[in-house]
């Protein structure tokens, strides 16, 4: 285990995180934010576009943890900088659609 390799496990963490809402949303068949909407990560995007982002991030979480170094599941630096990865585009994504979805109970600015 390297830091190269901890920080590639934090990334995959991230995109792993990334993936679920659009894959879930796509496959459910509603829209939501990708990149690709207008205005990009505000507009909405289709279902198909979201099972295809979804997937997309899936696979560069695939690529970032299992074929970078040797993930161990064993392995608590391993796992910490996977699930560092994820609770940090959690609480990025929380912030960042939150205020789109009626998850932001603050008083509006």
């Amino acid at each position: 285990m390297t830091l190269p390799h901890l920080v590639s496990y934090f990334i995959g963490g991230a995109f792993l995180t990334n993936a679920m809402p659009h894959f879930v949303r796509g496959v459910t068949g509603l829209p939501f934010q990708t990149p690709f909407a207008s205005p990009p990560g505000r507009g909405l995007s289709t279902s198909t576009l979201n099972v295809l982002w979804g997937f997309l991030n899936l696979i560069v979480f695939y690529l970032l943890v299992c074929q970078v170094g040797d993930f161990g599941l064993r392995d608590a630096a391993d796992v910490a900088a996977l699930g560092l990865g994820m609770l940090a585009m959690g609480l990025f994504a929380a912030r960042h659609f939150g205020p789109l979805h009626g998850g932001d109970l603050r008083a509006p600015q």
